[in-house]
């Protein structure tokens, strides 16, 4: 038998461990019967639950507690998952999440994902990177806890001409933390002027972790060109990059006007591109929140069933 010499051998090793690592993919089981593919970002309830990020002129004693909308989640929709916006926690120590877990598990939900709204500046200097970073950890670290397979943070800014370098750099070393915690960092078609679809492709594409994924917002893309054929370009793009979460709306305000999609048409697109995970009801219409995402969550059982 011909012997391998020490270093080749070496050689060899790391190249087959480096080809381990970059196979890694995250690890979360999927549920495949409709109704469960379903969740409530608790977003559109804002005005219902208390946030320690807002001041006290806007009565907030008289709203809910994040834990207390959860209890009464399963009642009020029948629907087993959650997606809790960042501000409706009221803080990420460990203690607090880990007694927000236990009331999510008392109410039978399960956490689909965390949309973090938090001012960081990851194109700033290095002490602002790492500072942002760092928060950015903790948010980690609380989905870890929860057990939700991602969490969702805004496409860094920067100067005109580092805006794609500067967000490889710093979302390469933060998909590598969620790599280690097994948590996706998700990018959103968010804010029209900085968060357009084909920039967050870009982003993902050059970053190229498994571990940095897309959230394809059904309508927010209306805001960037109110034109349906944009819009669904933009879910066609985006599909094939995300990983455990999509925001299921049918209309978007802007400027003053309404912007509206057709629900069954992105659906098409996403069992197009193989999506399996979650499907988060993110209502922004006017009137009652309530009858708002009841509307969604039938026309997405229509469309999963």
């Amino acid at each position: 038998m011909q012997k391998i010499e020490r270093r080749k051998f070496i050689a060899l090793a790391t190249a087959f461990a480096g080809s381990l690592k970059a196979r890694e993919k995250p690890a979360y089981s999927f549920p495949t019967q409709p109704r469960e593919r379903l969740a409530v970002s608790t977003y559109p309830f804002r005005s219902f639950i208390a946030s320690p990020h807002r001041n006290n002129t806007e009565g907030e004693s008289g709203r809910m507690l994040l834990e207390e909308f959860a209890a009464i989640l399963p009642q009020k929709l029948s629907v087993r998952g959650i997606e809790p916006w960042s501000p409706h926690f009221q803080s990420t120590d460990a203690d607090y999440v880990h007694a927000l877990h236990g009331a999510f598990r008392k109410a039978g939900l399960r956490v689909v994902n965390i949309p973090v709204d938090v001012v960081t500046h990851l194109c700033g200097s290095a002490q602002d990177r790492q500072a942002g970073l760092e928060i950015y950890r903790k948010w980690v670290d609380a989905a870890v806890i929860l057990g939700s397979p991602g969490i969702r943070i805004h496409l860094p800014r920067g100067e005109s001409g580092e805006q794609i370098s500067c967000a490889v750099s710093s979302l390469s070393e933060l998909a590598r933390y969620g790599a280690e915690k097994n948590v996706v960092i998700n990018l959103e078609n968010d804010e029209p002027d900085t968060e357009q679809p084909e920039r967050i492709a870009r982003v993902i594409q050059s970053v190229n972790s498994p571990f940095l994924c897309a959230l394809p917002d059904f309508c927010n893309s209306m805001l960037i060109h109110d034109d349906p054929e944009y819009n669904d370009r933009a879910m066609a793009l985006l599909f094939p990059l995300a990983f455990n979460i999509s925001h299921v709306k049918d209309e978007e305000s802007g400027d003053g006007k309404i912007y509206r999609v057709d629900v069954n048409r992105i659906f098409s697109i996403a069992r197009k591109a193989g999506y399996h995970g979650f499907f988060s009801m993110e209502w922004e219409g006017t009137g009652d929140p309530w009858e708002g995402t009841k509307r969604l969550l039938n026309a997405s059982l229509r469309n999963l069933s």
